[in-house]
């Protein structure tokens, strides 16, 4: 009994030290894992693991290919425009187009062998379809066959001398033509566009801005034509290709808001003239027209507007007057701008917009390319309607 029990305590007592032996004995230290391979970059930008990483993974060297870097667009290229002086005559030939109506159908019935009086009435007609208006047209014919009278003899070159002299007559003026486009006060000059849609007015905007950064000078424009998306684009292209900053907001906003934002980037900027193109207004919708006078007197919180140019297409006649009239009611047209001169036009209405408005034509539009926007000559003009003298 005894040795039983003396047993069981020495069974005891072993499991007891070898079990304790086998709790305390340390744990084996966990390996730590394996750092990611370290990588280089090459000179070529491409990116390397290192050799001791690649041979762990029982592999060569591990090439990652870059990320791949979105290219910016190229910088549009800046034109440099021809300059405005020469412009009417070196589109001379544009303008001509437009002379077998006008030049060339009164030389041909001032030479006839006879003028009498259904003659005389053909002339008068002629005038009046080229749009020089009644009233011009009477007086240039009265005037001519008081000379024919005098004269005598007509041959070629006195016929077409004595017209040149009547056409330069009605189209000549006092007012200045020239486009105010110069700084003053250590301000921009400030050029409002108006006109109805359709006329080229946005266009004519470009046009002046590559006119006087071919001058020499700074241009900055507004966007305040915000009814239309596509006149806001359209001005955006023509800046961008001269050089030309241009304001402009979200399509709808407030017209008057742009131009004056427009106004002070060009103080900010120290630019020369800021040309504001604005909304291509029907002249039979009399709110908007008011907006257009409330377009003038916020900018003139700023400063002075210098020059409004009313932009009309040269082929509207009598429609063109009209809009033109309307215009003159709400703000202070201080020039024309005549577009498509070229081709079919009637160049006659340069003479009846000058009357019926009283300002001077200041600018020509001859045709589609980006440089045909010209300072009006009066005499480059007739010298092109009627055609060089044989």
């Amino acid at each position: 009994m005894d040795y039983t029990i003396f047993a069981v305590i020495i069974f005891v007592v072993a499991l007891l030290v070898f079990g304790g032996v086998f709790l305390i004995r340390p744990r084996r230290p966990e390996a730590p894992p394996k750092a990611p391979p370290q990588e280089r970059e090459d000179g070529a930008g491409t990116t390397t693991a290192e050799p001791e990483a690649a041979e762990e993974q029982g592999a060569g060297p591990v090439v990652v290919a870059p990320e791949p870097v979105p290219e910016a667009p190229p910088a549009p290229e800046i034109e440099m425009p021809p300059p405005s002086a020469g412009r009417l005559v070196r589109l001379r030939a544009r303008l001509a187009r437009s002379q077998n109506a006008l030049g060339k159908g009164l030389l041909s019935l001032l030479s006839a062998d006879r003028l009498d009086d259904s003659t005389w009435e053909e002339i008068e007609d002629t005038l009046i379809t080229s749009d020089v208006g009644v009233t011009a047209a009477t007086q240039i014919v009265e005037s001519l066959r008081t000379k024919v009278k005098v004269l005598g003899s007509r041959t070629p070159e006195e016929v077409r001398g004595l017209l040149r002299a009547e056409l330069l007559a009605q189209i000549e003026t006092d007012q200045d033509r020239a486009v105010r486009t110069e700084p003053h006060a250590g301000v921009p000059a400030v050029v409002m566009v108006v006109g109805v849609n359709g006329t080229g007015k946005t266009t004519t905007t470009g046009k002046l801005a590559r006119v006087l950064v071919g001058d020499g000078r700074s241009v900055v424009l507004g966007a305040a034509d915000t009814f239309r998306a596509a006149a806001a684009e359209q001005l955006a292209t023509w800046g961008s290709r001269v050089g030309a900053p241009v304001v402009r907001k979200d399509e709808g906003a407030d017209p008057a808001s742009v131009a004056f934002d427009a106004v002070s980037r060009g103080i900010a900027d120290g630019a020369d003239t800021v040309i504001v193109d604005t909304a291509g207004r029907l002249h039979t919708k009399t709110g908007l027209m008011d907006e257009l006078g409330k377009v003038k007197r916020v900018i003139e919180k700023k400063t002075p507007v210098n020059e409004v140019l009313l932009v009309l297409d040269a082929t509207t006649g009598q429609n063109g007057l009209r809009q033109a009239r309307v215009f003159a009611e709400v703000v202070n047209i201080t020039g024309i701008v005549l577009t498509k001169l070229d081709g079919t036009a009637k160049g006659g209405i340069i003479v009846q917009v000058q009357r019926e408005l009283g300002v001077p034509v200041k600018l020509v539009g001859l045709g589609e390319g980006p440089d045909d926007l010209a300072p009006f000559d009066p005499e480059a003009f007739v010298d092109a309607i009627l055609g060089d003298a044989e």
